[in-house]
């Protein structure tokens, strides 16, 4: 740990603090998380390795500069395939849970990617047979609640501290996820539920720092924002959430879930537009100005 920064871990969650938080940014990863528990690895018919492939893997190291930039970061510890922390805690799978009601499901949840998710890339089973309801919200219980109240708690605490909170929710994508766009395709796609989870201005401003450092940026499709910006995105009571999903491909082998020949340096660049972006500060209503 960083000498100027204070970290916390509670209930899977990591939190980060710089010594001083300049303007009430917040870089979140909730996919990164790597801490198997036994029990779980115990109970999959999968390999860690084919496990892994649902992780965001390393988001959580991509956005740590931002600490030293003046901004918090949160991350998950626990990982996506144990519970899913960007899906709702009442997103339960009846083919992966026993005993639900009968109810209408949206095409997530019907794809095996619920709050406790049936499938990992590829559609690939995690489990023979299903939980129980008792353990699914008992894994709710454990760790879904844990990282959200921690989430709340300091966009409060930015909103209290600097009249409005910026939310950057940082994640990542296979490459195969824009295997349908013609070229030149995307490196990251900007979310921002069309408008409903951030202020025009606070999207412009993230947009302009991924450009400004050289990345091609897409708005909104394939990925315009999950759980975490619906729920948290209140741009008319100054809670802004942006998502950003980054092509693995410019960091990540895949296939073996660790970083390429190419980490060092896409790290450097997104490690510039991190410290940029932990410096958007307060201005007029309804606008966004760097600090």
């Amino acid at each position: 740990m960083a000498q100027d920064a204070a970290a916390g871990h509670s209930g899977g969650v990591e939190l980060t603090r710089p010594a001083h938080w300049r303007a009430g940014v917040i870089l979140a990863s909730p996919h990164s998380g790597r801490d198997y528990p036994p029990w779980f690895l115990a109970e999959s018919v999968l390999d860690p390795l084919a496990l892994r492939s649902s992780e965001d893997a390393y988001v959580d190291r991509l956005i740590a500069p931002a600490v030293a930039a003046g901004a918090v970061t949160l991350a998950a510890r626990v990982p996506r395939v144990v519970v899913d922390l960007n899906r709702g805690p009442e997103d339960l799978d009846p083919a992966a849970i026993d005993g639900l009601p009968p109810r209408r499901l949206d095409a997530r949840i019907l794809s095996g990617l619920g709050v406790v998710p049936r499938v990992v890339a590829r559609g690939r089973p995690i489990r023979h047979g299903k939980l129980s309801e008792a353990e699914a919200r008992r894994r709710i219980e454990a760790y879904w609640r844990p990282y959200h109240a921690a989430l709340a708690a300091v966009m409060d605490e930015a909103v209290a501290t600097f009249g409005r909170a910026v939310l950057i929710d940082v994640h990542s994508m296979p490459r195969e996820a824009l295997s349908h766009l013609n070229a030149p395709r995307p490196d990251i796609v900007l979310g921002d539920r069309n408008g409903a989870s951030a202020d025009p201005g606070v999207s412009a401003r993230v947009h302009g720092a991924l450009t400004g450092a050289g990345f091609r940026v897409r708005r909104n499709s394939p990925f315009a924002g999950a759980f975490v910006a619906a729920a948290y995105g209140r741009p008319g009571q100054n809670r802004h959430v942006v998502q950003i999903e980054i092509d693995r491909g410019l960091y990540l082998d895949e296939a073996m879930v660790r970083p390429h020949a190419g980490y060092a340096g896409f790290a450097d660049r997104f490690a510039r537009v991190v410290a940029e972006l932990a410096g958007i500060a307060p201005a007029a209503p309804g606008r966004i100005a760097a600090e």
